[in-house]
C-alpha cells in the first residue's frame, strides 16, 4: 500500500510537472515570432505576426553547394537531409547564431589573411568559428582548447609553445598558422579539402580507418558516428547562412556587431613579474590585458629563456609605447612591424 502511494504522487508529480510544461510552451508560441518565412510574401508575413502565430518554415536548399571549391553533392537526398538538418537548427537556434554573425565581424579579419597567406581555402575560417564558437578561452572536456580547438600533443607537434605559463594554442594567430599546417599535410594527404576538414575533427587514423574499411575515397560516401558525420554539413550550414543573412531572418546593426579591437604591440624580452603592475605602468588593467593576450596563462611571465614574446596593448597604450621605439627600456621596446 505505502508503496502505491508513492506510486501516485510521484504520477501526480509527473502529471503537475507536465502540465506546467505544456503552458510555457504554449506561451511561447504565442509570443516567439520566428524567421520569416524567404518565399513568403510581405504581407503574409505580416498578418502571421499581427496574429501572433508561432510559425516555423521549412528551408529551401540550395540548389549548388560547395566546401572550399569541392562541389557538394545535394542533389542526392542523403546529403540534402544531412545538410537540411543542420540548416534548420541553426537558423531556429537564433540566439547562437546571433552571436556567431557577432563574432565573426571580429575574428573572420584575423583569420582570412592568415588563411590566404599560407593557401588553405577561405572556407576553413567557418570550422574555427563550429570548433569554438570564437570564444578564445574555449576548452573541451578533451582538453582541446582556443578558436582551433588543438590538443596539447598536436599543437606541439605544429609548433606552438605550450608550459605552464604560455599556451599558444591560445594566441589567435600563431594557432590559425598551426591549424593551416595541419590543415595543408592532411590535404597533401587526401587530395581533398573535406576529408582534410573530417581529419580535423576524427584525426587522419580514424578517417583512414573508415576509407578503407568503406572501400571509397569521399566524405559524402562515408557512414560514419554522429560527431564527424554531421561535421562538414554544419560547417556547410553556418557557412550557408553567414553569407546570407537577411535571407534566413537574421539582421544585426553594424553598431551590435563585435568590432575588432583596435590593439599595439609590444616586444618583451625579459620576465615580466607581476602582469597587475605591468598592465598598470602601460594604463590598461589585468583583465584587459589578460582578455587580449589569453595565451598568457599566469599573472606572471618569468621567461628564463630570454625569448622575443609579442604582447597586444590596447590602443590607448599607444602613447605610453611610442616614445620606446628606438630607445629600449627595461628590456622592452615597441615592434616596428
Amino acid at each position: 500500500m505505502g508503496q502505491r502511494k508513492r506510486v501516485n504522487f510521484y504520477t501526480r508529480l509527473l502529471s503537475i510537472s507536465s502540465a506546467f510544461i505544456a503552458v510555457l510552451l504554449a506561451f511561447q508560441l504565442f509570443t516567439y515570432s520566428a524567421p520569416p518565412d524567404p518565399n513568403a510574401t510581405a504581407e503574409n508575413n505580416s498578418t502571421t505576426k499581427e496574429a501572433g502565430a508561432y510559425a516555423i518554415y521549412s528551408l529551401d536548399i540550395p540548389e549548388q553547394m560547395n566546401f572550399a571549391g569541392e562541389t557538394v553533392p545535394v542533389d542526392r537526398y542523403d546529403i540534402k537531409e544531412s545538410f537540411d538538418r543542420e540548416l534548420l537548427v541553426n537558423t531556429y537556434w537564433q540566439s547562437q547564431t546571433i552571436l556567431f554573425l557577432k563574432r565573426a565581424n571580429r575574428y573572420f579579419p584575423v583569420i582570412e589573411p592568415i588563411l590566404k597567406e599560407h593557401g588553405v581555402p577561405d572556407d576553413f575560417k567557418y570550422l574555427s568559428l563550429i570548433e569554438s564558437s570564437f570564444m578564445p578561452r574555449a576548452k573541451s572536456p578533451a582538453g582541446a582548447v582556443g578558436l582551433w580547438q588543438f590538443m596539447k600533443a598536436t599543437g606541439k607537434e605544429y609548433g606552438l609553445e605550450i608550459t605552464k605559463e604560455v599556451d599558444e594554442r591560445y594566441h589567435i594567430e600563431k594557432a590559425t598558422v598551426a591549424a593551416c599546417k595541419y590543415l595543408k599535410k592532411m590535404h597533401d594527404h587526401y587530395d581533398s579539402w573535406t576529408l582534410a576538414a573530417a581529419a580535423y575533427n576524427a584525426g587522419r587514423t580514424g578517417v583512414n580507418r573508415q576509407l578503407s574499411r568503406q572501400k571509397t575515397g569521399s566524405y559524402y560516401d562515408l557512414l560514419l558516428g554522429e560527431e564527424t558525420g554531421r561535421y562538414v554539413f554544419r560547417i556547410l550550414a553556418i557557412k550557408e547562412i553567414l553569407s546570407n543573412p537577411d535571407h534566413y531572418g537574421f539582421h544585426v546593426k553594424n553598431e551590435d556587431l563585435y568590432h575588432p579591437v583596435k590593439t599595439v604591440d609590444l616586444n618583451i624580452k625579459k620576465g615580466i613579474p607581476d602582469f597587475a603592475d605591468f598592465a598598470i605602468q602601460y594604463g590598461t588593467t589585468y583583465k584587459e590585458l589578460k582578455n587580449l593576450n589569453p595565451w598568457l596563462r599566469e599573472p606572471f611571465l618569468t621567461n628564463s629563456g630570454k625569448k622575443t614574446y609579442t604582447l597586444k596593448l590596447p590602443e590607448s597604450a599607444r602613447n605610453l609605447v611610442e616614445p620606446i621605439k628606438t630607445v629600449k627600456k627595461d628590456s622592452t621596446e615597441i615592434n616596428k612591424g
